[in-house]
């Protein structure tokens, strides 16, 4: 069980700077304090200076009746006579402590500890156990003439009517002596430094000083019982285990005050710690649901209430001067006070704007940045290493990976060295191979939080267009997904199984815009990051078992008659996507005129027909000359000219002309019988097809003319439902994929940047395991979240398999404590958290000021954005 605090505010003079804020007050029943005096190390060879305190007398000796005044009024006088050592035998009643904040603070994890133990003991039959809250009490002090006497005074004007009647139970002294030790040395301080500074002439009883003490008092009999020893064992329970909120009995016979927020109907006492809202300063939720899971990360909250403050270091030239830490402490003691109230977390957020200006303001912004800012802020701020010593990072060098690794991770101890190092950092190991040179590089890096990769943000869906060479098949467009950051070799495998590729097939990829192939994607090792969405690809099957041949590629135009100042003309206008087939090694009129029938027989409107006629008119020798197209390709006819479209010469409704790869010069018309060169083309042939109108009344040429984008995508897209397990994104994490164009790796080998691929394997594991979902993409025109559903483990997240080093490392079985979730969209979306609650057994939703109990099984949700898991 982490301990508690409470929020309050520092000692303060009406007339004089405010104290620190460390130096906190609180006012303690005596014995509560003595049980666990021994424990709290903060106190070594602290003595407490005893006070007790005597109704105010006037001069002539008469009592001030309170009837007559609404302030409770009594003085402080030292009782030297009264020391410790005799405290220890019997303490009088009514006797209290005051101990400055620290030592409150470990005095009552000693009591929440002892408690818990005695909870879990069967044998003791005692009431469910309980506590009142903390309360400030204003106290307005002046030093009279004689300096070991304080005049106090406690003004309904300064207090809340229900702190003024609880002080007045306190400091009933008419009823019995009230005695109070002071550890806190806040007394002393007001009788020497404050009083030395007044002017001579200003030491009068009317120059009073506002001190504000927080009372933690409501567990102690404040009554003088009748029967002694019935007080004496009631004594020692309340120093045992507490009272319930009924048993908490005044001398009066009538119940203490117990705060109704505190004391919930289904848990009372320490069980409900921790359940503190943070109030909402203007579109801060995404910095209160963070605090709220790092408020219930058990080590760091058993850390930041207990004495942090020996390990500050304000000299570390990259930390905050500590000022962060101590912010950040100050507002988790206040999330785990007694008083649940909602906290304002302004204090904080002034801090945080100052050594983070990204954070100034109130926009919203996003929780797991501020987590990333705060753990390395507070790592900073506590880091116990005060010198940092340069040490260079030496190669691996075939050395092995256990070496290392440790060799990485002592350097890394040599310089970082603090509680968020202890339980929130890892190490993994991270593999680049250069593309080139292969040249291998391992380095064994630490991390603090794994930012892991929906699967379908590391992935990219793209369409191409398939064409057969061999007439075989219809273009059909294919919607493939490719890794983001892959290459070429990755497309044409994913688009090779995806359009059922033959063995003696390969798939040459083309670009083509405006009616033409304006690049080849060739080079296998080519990013397919810079293939646009807006671009159109084309995928052509081709034989393989001739690659080096060269390819013919068929560009398409057709008459257009327009009108130029009112006449109208005719010209030739390009259309359609280029078809490309493999040229035979002699290549002739005649021999293009077959590949053409052939790439185009897909698109005729009526196949067999046309194919029945053909076959008809065909001479063997001819079909012979083409025997490597497709049997049912269209040859040229017996008399040598040309083949019939229903009785008609190709050659009259379609001539070709050799051209540029433009499309844009006709070179040269080919003749049916004559010979082609290929040596001026070199391995592509550009063949300029002109059709006439009866021609493309033959096909349906439609399905040249539509070519899908690579993606289309729109504003109004609908959102993918897709869901998958949080071991899937993991694995998304860990699989070896190239690096981005923008984050290109220096090879020392090559001596340039290579985009070079890269493999994560996690090596060492932390004790507490943050896992930030990377939901938000961002790109130069548009900003996107994903609302896809993560499966995530709750009770047990197995990295047994996921983990390299398994030699002497603890259990790698980690449970989930907390969830910072985000709702909504980039544009408007709020942030809650869930976070269990070890006390209370059970999960509480944290959604700014607001704290309720919610069911485990509704944690789940789309929402969830970083999860926090602690080993088990």
């Amino acid at each position: 069980m982490a301990a508690a605090t409470a929020v309050a505010a520092a000692a303060a003079a009406a007339d004089h700077p405010a104290a620190p804020e460390d130096e906190r007050v609180y006012l303690v029943p005596y014995r509560w304090w003595r049980g666990a005096q021994e424990s709290v190390a903060a106190v070594d060879g602290l003595r407490g200076i005893p006070y007790a305190a005597t109704p105010v007398a006037t001069s002539y000796g008469m009592k001030i009746i309170s009837m007559f005044s609404s302030d409770l009024v009594f003085n402080l006088r030292r009782s030297e006579d009264l020391n410790q050592g005799d405290a220890e035998e019997g303490v009088p009643g009514r006797s209290f402590a005051l101990i400055p904040s620290e030592v409150w603070l470990q005095a009552f994890k000693w009591h929440t500890d002892s408690n818990m133990a005695f909870k879990n003991n069967k044998n003791l039959s005692i009431s469910e156990e309980g506590f009142g809250g903390v309360y400030p009490l204003m106290l307005r002090i002046s030093v009279i003439r004689e300096t070991n006497i304080l005049a106090v005074k406690i003004s309904k004007k300064d207090n809340a009517v229900d702190n003024y009647k609880r002080a007045s139970k306190i400091f009933a002294v008419d009823a019995e002596p009230v005695y109070i030790w002071d550890f806190s040395g806040q007394t002393n301080l007001i009788l020497m430094n404050e009083w030395n500074r007044l002017p001579q002439d200003c030491r009068q009883s009317d120059q009073e000083i506002l001190l504000e003490l927080q009372v933690y008092a409501l567990s102690e009999p404040m009554g003088c019982k009748v029967d002694g020893k019935k007080d004496e064992l009631t004594l020692q329970q309340a120093n045992i285990t507490g009272f319930s909120g009924d048993d908490l009995m005044m001398s009066n016979g009538s119940h203490a005050d117990v705060n109704s927020d505190f004391l919930s109907n289904s848990s009372k006492g320490v069980g409900s710690l921790g359940l503190t809202g943070l109030e909402n300063l203007g579109n801060t939720c995404f910095m209160n649901s963070a605090i709220q899971c790092l408020a219930h990360t058990p080590k760091l909250v058993d850390y930041f209430l207990g004495d942090y403050n020996r390990e500050i270091n304000p000299h570390n030239p990259l930390g905050m001067n500590g000022e962060l830490a101590l912010a950040f402490g100050d507002l988790l003691r206040r999330i785990w006070a007694p008083d649940n109230s909602p906290v304002v977390p302004r204090h904080f957020k002034a801090k945080l704007a100052r050594f983070a200006p990204q954070f100034s303001g109130y926009n919203q912004h996003d929780s797991q940045e501020l987590l990333a800012f705060l753990l390395d802020g507070l790592h900073e701020d506590l880091n116990r290493v005060k010198s940092k010593p340069y040490i260079e990072a030496k190669d691996a060098d075939g050395r092995q990976d256990e070496e290392v690794a440790d060799e990485y991770w002592g350097n890394h101890l040599a310089r970082n060295d603090s509680i968020i190092v202890d339980i929130c950092q890892g190490q993994y190991k991270s593999t680049l191979v250069c593309p080139v040179c292969n040249k291998v590089s391992v380095t064994f890096d630490p991390f603090m939080y794994l930012s892991l990769p929906l699967p379908s943000t590391t992935m990219r869906a793209m369409t191409a267009t398939v064409f057969s060479s061999d007439g075989s098949s219809e273009p059909f467009p294919y919607t493939i997904s490719v890794p983001k950051f892959g290459n070429l070799k990755d497309f044409i495998q994913a688009l090779s199984i995806a359009c059922s590729l033959r063995d003696d097939e390969s798939l040459l990829v083309a670009e083509v815009y405006n009616n033409r192939i304006i690049r080849y994607l060739e080079e296998p090792s080519d990013a397919i990051s810079l293939i646009r969405d807006g671009d159109r690809l084309v995928a052509y099957r081709l034989p393989k078992d001739n690659e080096r041949a060269s390819i013919v590629v068929f560009m398409h135009q057709r008459k257009e008659e327009s009108s130029i100042f009112g006449k109208m003309t005719t010209r030739w206008k390009n259309f359609g996507v280029p078809l490309v087939a493999r040229l035979p090694e002699s290549v002739n009129g005649s021999t293009v005129h077959s590949l053409f029938l052939t790439v185009m027989n897909p698109f005729r409107q009526s196949k067999d027909v046309v194919f029945e006629s053909e076959k008809q008119n065909c001479d063997q020798s001819h079909v012979n000359e083409v025997s490597d197209m497709d049997a049912s390709s269209s040859v040229a006819d017996c008399d040598g000219t040309a083949d019939t479209l229903e009785g008609n010469c190709i050659e009259d409704e379609v001539q070709f002309y050799l051209a540029d790869e433009r499309a844009l010069v006709q070179q040269a018309k080919i003749e049916m019988d004559e010979p082609i060169s290929l040596a001026s083309s070199g391995k592509r042939l550009h063949m300029l097809v002109c059709w006439q109108e009866k021609a493309m009344e033959q096909y349906d040429l439609s399905l040249l003319n539509t070519l899908p984008e690579i993606y289309k995508s729109g504003f109004f897209a609908k959102k993918s439902q897709d869901s998958f397990s949080l071991y899937s994104c993991l694995e998304a994490f860990l699989k070896e994929e190239p690096l981005g164009p923008e984050d290109m790796w220096y090879c020392p080998s090559c001596k340039q940047h290579q985009q070079a691929s890269k493999k994560l394997d996690l090596w060492r594991l932390p004790e507490v395991l943050v896992i930030h979902l990377k939901r938000f993409s961002y790109s130069r025109f548009i900003k996107n979240k994903l609302e896809t559903f993560v499966e995530f483990p709750i009770h047990d997240l197995d990295l047994s398999s996921y983990i390299t080093h398994r030699t002497d490392q603890p259990s790698t079985h980690y449970r989930l404590f907390a969830i910072s979730n985000h709702y909504g969209n980039m544009g408007g979306g709020h942030y809650t958290a869930y976070a269990y609650h070890e006390g209370e057994k059970r999960w509480y939703d944290f959604d700014d000021r607001h704290v309720s109990p919610i069911l485990e099984n509704n944690i789940k949700t789309s929402a969830a954005y970083v999860l926090f898991y602690r080993r088990i």
